[in-house]
């Protein structure tokens, strides 16, 4: 969701500083709104015995994110209980192009924190890291982290947006659906406790307590 709209963001190519202030705004908007999301499903996590169960929880996301690419959003609208999800989604996105047809620096600032609102399948895998954080706080600071790491390609995307093709940004459009199904593969190989390092640690290898200062490990 974010690469198509970093291609249009309407900031002053023409001045060079305009464009790095825009662009910075952009940044710190959409940061802002990941130290927000992090800090809630950190919260969420707090207190939490996450041992077997963030792993169970990880299979639940990664099918999920499969099921919401596959199925018709038509279909899916015939649910009650995804319209409130769609209804939010639609808000931001009505936001969203309200300030994507100004050019002023709180213009770009908004885009940047709505932007961060948008369902993807990166931020999807970056919030279960927030989750396990253990507090708030730390999960907070992890989707901060996450954001900064994304400033790099999300600038490429601001900057080279006017020498992409249009053919060329659909194509990219089309490749995130298959992105998001690539981790929501990774998700559930993760939740099913293989055994394999970083990837699907084994359920008996790392026990997560309630006490974010204390960790315990079985050999």
């Amino acid at each position: 969701m974010c690469g198509p709209i970093a291609f249009v963001l309407p900031v002053n190519k023409k001045n060079k500083v305009q464009t790095l202030l825009g662009t910075s705004l952009y940044h710190l908007g959409r940061i802002l709104s990941y130290a927000l999301i992090g800090f809630l499903f950190g919260l969420l996590g707090k207190g939490l015995y996450l041992a077997g169960f963030q792993q169970r929880l990880s299979i639940l996301i990664g099918f999920i994110m499969i099921l919401i690419v596959l199925i018709p959003a038509n279909v899916l609208n015939k649910y009650h209980f995804t319209r409130p999800l769609y209804k939010a989604v639609g808000l931001v996105k009505s936001k969203l192009g309200l300030y994507l047809n100004k050019t002023s620096l709180k213009a770009l600032f908004s885009i940047g924190f709505f932007n961060g609102f948008l369902p993807c399948g990166l931020v999807y895998m970056a919030l279960l890291g927030a989750i396990s954080s253990g507090n708030e706080m730390d999960g907070s600071l992890y989707m901060v982290a996450f954001g900064i790491g994304t400033i790099p390609l999300m600038t490429g995307a601001v900057y080279l947006g006017n020498f992409l093709k249009v053919s060329v940004r659909n194509r990219i459009q089309k490749a995130i659906p298959i992105f998001v199904i690539i981790i929501g593969v990774l998700f559930i190989i993760r939740g099913m406790g293989l055994g394999i390092p970083y990837i699907s640690p084994s359920d008996t290898q790392l026990l997560i307590s309630s006490d974010p200062n204390s960790c315990v490990t079985i050999q």
